[in-house]
Parts: C-alpha cells; sequence; structure tokens
C-alpha cells in the first residue's frame, strides 16, 4: 500500500500547501501509459517508412549488392534510433516544462514541479530527463529509490530539483 507523506511546500503564489508526493507505483504506471503511447506513435509513423525502404531496396536493378543495402539499412536503422530518442526527449522534457506533466501523469493527476512548488523550466525538464538514465543504470535503483525517499524522490529527481507530486 502507498503511504502518502505530506510536509509544507511553497506554492507559486506564496502561500504554504501541503504536498502529497506521488509514489513509485503511480509514478510506474504513468510512464508505461507515456511509453505505450510513443510506442503506437512510434510504430504508425515508422511502419510506412520501413516499407518504403524495402521497396527501394527491391526496386533496385542490382539485386546482389547486398552489402550496400546492408549499409543503407543500418545507416536508416541508427537514424530511426536517433530519431526516436529525440522525441522521447522532447514529449518528456516539452510536456513536463509546458504542461507540467506527460500524458501519463495527468492520467493520474500528478504533476511535475521544482521544489518550491512552481513549475519546472525546459531546462530542468531536459536534465531530469537525461538523469533518467543514471536512475536506470544498476538495476534501476536510482527509480526505486522513490518509494523509499522521504518525498518519493528518484535519483533523476534529486539531481534535478524535482518532486512528482499529486494535485
Amino acid at each position: 500500500m502507498e503511504q502518502i507523506v505530506q510536509q509544507p511546500m511553497q506554492s507559486p503564489i506564496g502561500r504554504t500547501s501541503i504536498a502529497s508526493y506521488a509514489g513509485f507505483w503511480k509514478r510506474f504506471v504513468a510512464y508505461l501509459i507515456d511509453k505505450l503511447i510513443l510506442s503506437v506513435v512510434t510504430f504508425i509513423l515508422f511502419i510506412p517508412v520501413l516499407g518504403l525502404l524495402g521497396i527501394g531496396a527491391l526496386a533496385h536493378e542490382d539485386v546482389d549488392d547486398s552489402v550496400g543495402f546492408l549499409i543503407a539499412f543500418i545507416g536508416a536503422y541508427a537514424m530511426a534510433i536517433v530519431l526516436i530518442i529525440v522525441a522521447d526527449w522532447l514529449y518528456f522534457a516539452l510536456m513536463e516544462s509546458k504542461k507540467g506533466a506527460t500524458l501519463g501523469k495527468m492520467v493520474l493527476n500528478i504533476t511535475v514541479t521544482d521544489t518550491n512548488g512552481s513549475q519546472i523550466s525546459f531546462g530542468r525538464a531536459t536534465g531530469r530527463y537525461f538523469g533518467k538514465i543514471l536512475s536506470g543504470l544498476i538495476f534501476c535503483v536510482g527509480y526505486i529509490m522513490a518509494g523509499f525517499t522521504q518525498q518519493k524522490q528518484a535519483l533523476h529527481d534529486i539531481l534535478a530539483g524535482t518532486l512528482v507530486v499529486n494535485k
């Protein structure tokens, strides 16, 4: 069962309010929703591209040039991976800095704030996103920290100076 720790937090308009921090499981489900959304969009966008790549290879007169095709395919695959990473970063950083939450967080009524309860900047959201790499390095211990810290912060939240709170 998720335990809610309440602690005073400065709101953006200067009044002190009680913050209810979002726990590990709620954050995990929000992340799964976000990744599902991103996966569906990626699937819809990249299937036509991969189909065109295959048609282009078959339309080539010299089908025996398999090394050239392999190099082109590896290049296209690498470019797709880079585009997916950039889209993932922009989705999380823009949504958290402009809306305060990603679509998954919105569904579960949680938001990302700085330690004063204010909306985070794009730079802080970017730092939080790339801090997730560190959170996942050693058996995801950085993520698991959210279940045990007083303010339910994962490693990337601590590094970026952010909190994930219930609305």
